[in-house]
């Protein structure tokens, strides 16, 4: 199969996904704050907002495909297992024995342990969070944004800012690497994939270790990038990144780069921008419209240039208006200022678009449901989908905002698009 996405909202044909699986029952809560998360998950509840979801991905999706799956059938060959195992324990810094505790699993059963993590036997003895475990569990991998992200037909490998999640974009990076769907003329599949576990002083910027995950990352047009610096993504990264694009001549030609606050509501750019139809994006107002409280700073990254550099814009949409890009902002929150910053902590600004107007988003986020209404959504139930009483007219211009009940998995800090990791998209 080959990789195609050359917009956030071009109608979706193949997309990757996680069910949360044991991974979230296995955390308890002192490793909440090292995980990321700000509660515990109530796992079977979030299990079934989980499926309902990838159900509605189906409505419109031509394949919705499980990841763990796809690492099981890359470790089922004998000698590629050896090798998998053998790159974790170099770039995870792994000892023997760990090595000794996978090896004779079978591809199922280590495709999992990789994920869920390797419980240490029972004891009457308290111990520290970290002692609970021979291999930690990944709760954060049902957020397949952020490990791996596909651009035009490669893919981007992340590189995780917390060392909670560092073995995340390696498992997405082998699925990629290894699986023959995902096989291209010339056996090219990344455009960037630099990892390190050095979290010690750089001796420069040069040597900073690289940051870099997939919420940052949002693909405007096939030439056209917005990427967010932020408390997940280095700049110095994105710079590497633009080098990669110029190196392996992708069809990238501008990066639109916006400066997030590193606070813990805006971790990536996605959580304050996202783009749901051809002339639409959803917006954290005070960041993202000019002149509003919080307005971030936007640069532009030329790659056409000989140099690459960096040029301060006044403001993100009048940057992209100068691409060509012209988009009307729809206020996550509507223009209450208590409801916007409640909604954008709920991630009301993070949808995610199934085709051009048709988006996912979460029910919580009354305020911005109510803003998309006003621009001409139908505002619908998943229930009402899913049980047939309502219903998708793609053939027709008609706009759709899809709400999900996801009252668990929201309390994971993550929204629709986070979840999702488009693999193919038709042309919008």
């Amino acid at each position: 199969m080959p990789l195609r996405v050359s917009s956030e909202i071009g109608k979706l044909t193949s997309v990757l996904v996680h069910l949360p699986g044991p991974e979230i029952d296995r955390m308890v809560p002192a490793m909440m704050e090292e995980l990321l998360f700000d509660d515990i998950l109530f796992g079977s509840r979030a299990r079934e907002e989980h499926r309902r979801f990838q159900q509605v991905l189906g409505y419109v999706a031509d394949e919705v495909l499980e990841v763990q799956d796809l690492l099981a059938e890359v470790l089922e060959p004998s000698e590629q297992r050896a090798e998998i195992v053998e790159d974790l324990g170099e770039s995870l810094g792994w000892g023997p024995d760990m090595d000794y505790r996978l090896r004779e699993l079978s591809a199922e059963e280590l495709a999992s342990a990789l994920v869920t993590g390797i419980e240490r036997p029972a004891t009457d003895v308290a111990l520290a969070p970290s002692e609970l475990y021979w291999l930690p569990p990944i709760p954060n991998y049902f957020f397949q944004r952020d490990p791996l992200v596909v651009v035009g037909n490669r893919a981007i490998r992340g590189s995780m800012a917390t060392a909670a999640r560092l073995r995340e974009p390696l498992l997405s990076g082998y699925v990629f690497r290894y699986h023959p769907r995902f096989a291209e003329s010339g056996g090219e599949r990344f455009w960037f994939q630099e990892f390190s576990t050095d979290y010690g002083r750089p001796s420069s910027y040069a040597r900073m270790r690289p940051t870099l995950e997939g919420g940052d990352i949002l693909v405007l047009r096939e030439d056209v990038l917005l990427m967010g610096y932020s408390e997940r993504t280095k700049k110095t990264t994105i710079e590497r990144l633009a080098e990669a694009f110029r190196e392996r001549g992708s069809p990238v030609r501008h990066i639109f780069v916006v400066a997030v606050p590193p606070a813990r509501s805006y971790m990536h750019l996605d959580t304050v921008f996202t783009m749901i139809s051809k002339d639409e994006c959803l917006v954290y107002a005070p960041m993202i419209l000019p002149d509003g409280a919080e307005e971030a700073d936007v640069y532009r990254c030329d790659l056409t240039s000989r140099t690459a550099a960096w040029t301060s814009e006044t403001d993100l949409l009048s940057a992209l208006r100068s691409e060509g890009i012209d988009l009307k902002p729809i206020r996550c929150g509507g223009s209450d200022p208590i409801a916007e910053r409640r909604e954008q902590w709920t991630d009301g600004a993070n949808a995610f678009a199934l085709a051009p107007g048709v988006i996912l988003m979460y029910d919580r986020n009354e305020r911005t449901a109510e803003e998309l209404a006003k621009a001409g959504y139908e505002v619908l139930n998943e229930a009402d989908l899913l049980l047939g009483k309502r219903g998708l007219d793609l053939r027709r211009s008609k706009k759709y905002a899809i709400a999900l009940a996801a009252h668990e998995l929201s309390r994971a800090r993550g929204g629709p698009r986070c979840m999702a990791m488009p693999l193919l998209r038709e042309n919008p």
